[in-house]
């Protein structure tokens, strides 16, 4: 089956895919970073959803910069 660019189901499955492997990494980063213990105690797992936010916005600023 080949999905065209402008159907919904393309946008959808998209989305859907960057939402669950976006939430996988913070997962990952996150149990890493504590069982290394390289974060502050106090901090929990919405600290580092918001550290991976500011990264996946930093690189789509320098991508559209680029261009």
């Amino acid at each position: 089956m080949v999905l065209q660019k402008e159907t919904f189901i393309y946008f959808f499955g998209r989305i859907t895919g960057f939402i669950f492997m976006y939430f996988l990494f913070t997962t990952i980063f996150y149990f890493i970073l504590k069982l290394t213990d390289k974060f502050p105690t106090n901090w929990g797992y919405i600290h580092i959803i918001f550290i991976t936010l500011l990264l996946i916005l930093t690189g789509r600023l320098i991508k559209r910069w680029l261009k």
